[in-house]
């Protein structure tokens, strides 16, 4: 069924509003990026008619299973901890949020929006009353939180150092070093602060998932896989900057982005990695890089991403694809595993959700997932708030100016949550 919408916005802000009555919900908008690889401007998921919750241990094999009962439209998310059944790594560190490692449901209902246009596919009646009746009532009080920090900006800095002496010794060449701002006893309204962020910070692979108590509430502007067709695409971004006052700044700002040693780097080694993590599920030969050090721009700052795709192997099934690639570069270093296994030893929350992946799989065998950053984690049971951010730690990388990026990527959610930290 297609319907014609007049407002689209309004009808994807109702939308929502009855989506979040239900347990299961994944809402997914591009906010109107233009995308070469999008099916769609934004998904709306509802209600889980079958679902999969698993953790490290087999769970990829638990996903292929579910995903061949559930061939229609599935929706879900991986946590970067299941590197730990990709690799013989283990994670220790604290976990507040709860999250399972993976999570995915078939819905009950599912609109496609795209344009002025909206597709219902659901197996169910579907009556447009139940979003056109929706009141749209704006919350006052988005969030109130107390920020805290795992580490301070000293201990954040020695820890940089140290990790640039590994380097130094050659036990690997980039990793990306994140760290957690938390809340506790925080009381927010997920939808309200989703909002806020969004337009703050509208970037093309947003996101609000709901499992139960838990919400994902994501400005993500980073793909880590999509595959159409037999073709896949991966998206690195690394390499940041700040965006100028007046348009000559700018573009000055951009041109040295364009040209820095570090950012350059940094963003050619993950570049690296990206190939050589393709390569397990691509036909020989096909693995290339069609667009190298892009710049992109977004409301709060420009990025470099590049882009690397490669047609995939016969008999690679789309969770292998996955899984051969996960977690995705741009959020480990390089060597992979050496990076990931040093980063145990360095941060001090778990992962999580954070810098793993949500989106969808597709009937025609396509698939969609976002890196999961710029992104707040909210358990409302236990009213724990959380987001992380890192920076890419390289050979040149200077410890007080990766601090100061590292806040620079939460500039949007520190305004959502009116704090700030020094």
């Amino acid at each position: 069924m297609i319907t014609s919408i007049k407002y689209p916005q309004l009808f994807k802000q109702k939308a929502l509003q009855w989506a979040i009555t239900f347990d299961a919900v994944c809402y997914l908008d591009s906010n109107n990026f233009p995308d070469p690889y999008s099916k769609f401007d934004t998904l709306i998921a509802v209600g889980a008619k079958d679902e999969l919750i698993a953790n490290t241990g087999n769970a990829f094999n638990q996903l292929e299973q579910f995903r061949q009962t559930n061939q229609g439209w599935v929706t879900g998310f991986f946590g970067y901890d299941l590197k730990n059944e990709v690799e013989n790594l283990t994670s220790d560190h604290i976990d507040e949020l709860k999250f399972p490692e993976l999570y995915f449901f078939a819905p009950q209902y599912l609109l496609l929006l795209k344009d002025d246009k909206v597709e219902v596919i659901t197996n169910n009646d579907f009556d447009f009353s139940w979003i056109d009746n929706q009141q749209i009532y704006q919350s006052e009080q988005a969030a109130k939180t107390k920020l805290q920090s795992r580490f301070s900006k000293a201990e954040y800095i020695t820890s940089v150092n140290k990790i640039k002496e590994h380097i130094n010794r050659g036990d690997i060449y980039v990793t990306n070093f994140c760290q957690e701002f938390f809340a506790e006893y925080a009381n927010i309204d997920p939808l309200a602060v989703f909002n806020k962020l969004t337009s703050i910070s509208p970037n093309p692979f947003a996101g609000f998932f709901k499992w139960k108590e838990n919400y994902i509430l994501s400005a993500s502007p980073e793909r880590f896989l999509a595959k159409r067709g037999a073709k896949l695409i991966s998206q690195p971004i690394k390499g940041t900057a700040k965006r100028g006052i007046t348009q000559a700044e700018d573009e000055a700002i951009k041109q040295q982005l364009r040209n820095h040693t570090k950012e350059l780097q940094e963003n050619v080694m993950i570049v690296d990695l990206v190939r050589n993590d393709l390569t397990k599920s691509a036909k020989q030969g096909t693995v290339k890089t069609e667009e190298l050090f892009g710049i992109h721009t977004f409301n709060q700052l420009h990025q470099m991403i590049s882009t690397v795709v490669c047609e995939i192997e016969e008999g690679v099934s789309s969770i292998e694809a996955i899984k051969n690639s996960f977690p995705m570069g741009s959020m480990t270093g390089a060597p992979k595993i050496s990076a990931m296994r040093l980063m145990e030893e360095y941060e001090r929350s778990k992962r999580g959700v954070y810098s793993g992946a949500m989106g969808y799989f597709s009937p025609d065998g396509d698939f969609d997932f976002n890196v999961v950053i710029r992104t707040l984690l909210y358990n409302s049971a236990k009213q724990y708030l959380s987001f992380q951010v890192g920076s890419a730690i390289t050979y040149y990388a200077d410890a007080e100016q990766e601090y100061e990026e590292c806040l620079l990527k939460a500039k949007a959610i520190l305004q959502v949550l009116g704090q700030q930290i020094i």
